[in-house]
């Protein structure tokens, strides 16, 4: 049997975790007619979930690509809150139901210099499975935010997301990638605003890290 040494442990952090240097965020179809028809989960709350992360990317300088899916003739503008986020930032418009299908989304993914897609969108099951899928068989890494995704019924989100699963994605939260692009706070130069994201969208931790910071320590974290 061999021996675990703890001279062989290593402080150097794992490859598999998401960093701002090796991640990428991919938003797909986050528009009023697709809100519509999702209703796996509360709306208000995948709403919460999708700003809190396109606020993570933005914090971390993490590279964007933005989607929409049929915005002038079907499907409405990208969320006006996820715009907000990022109020110059080029939408690409398809109209095809698989993004990985249209050629320009394709390459401004390719342009970041990533291979690890953080991946969110409306539907769960149409319009985030395939381009998951299509990423995930030319060799990206695709970690699939579930609580800024949604399907057209709970089992449809679900069995979605165990297909991206079986087929080797990562399945995530919104507050999972935000601390894992932190992980450790003594980075001053992300701390305050990496807070001010959970307090705005981070519901009873948010308020616990306000009263933390209000109450007992003002540099206290959580």
């Amino acid at each position: 049997m061999t021996e675990f040494s703890l001279d062989a442990v290593s402080a150097a952090p794992s490859p598999d975790l998401l960093t701002p240097d090796n991640a990428m965020m991919l938003f797909v179809d986050h528009q009023p007619q697709m809100f519509f028809g999702a209703a796996s989960a509360d709306r208000a709350g995948v709403i919460n979930a999708t700003v809190g992360l396109a606020k993570a990317a933005r914090v971390f300088d993490v590279p964007v690509v933005l989607s929409t899916v049929a915005a002038e003739s079907f499907s409405g503008p990208i969320l006006p809150q996820l715009r907000e986020v990022f109020p110059d930032h080029e939408v690409v418009d398809r109209t095809s139901m698989n993004a990985w299908e249209d050629t320009a989304l394709v390459e401004a993914v390719k342009a970041t210099g990533r291979r690890k897609i953080v991946l969110s969108g409306l539907w769960t099951e149409v319009c985030l499975v395939l381009p998951a899928l299509s990423a995930l068989s030319q060799g990206y890494e695709v970690y699939v935010v579930a609580d800024a995704s949604a399907g057209v019924t709970p089992a449809a989100h679900e069995h979605a997301m165990q297909r991206m699963a079986a087929a080797g994605a990562v399945p995530v939260t919104w507050l999972q990638v935000l601390l894992e692009l932190q992980r450790d706070w003594a980075r001053t130069e992300t701390y305050v605003a990496t807070t001010d994201v959970v307090k705005e969208h981070g519901g009873a931790y948010g308020l616990g890290v306000f009263y933390a910071q209000s109450m007992i320590n003002p540099h206290a974290a959580g």
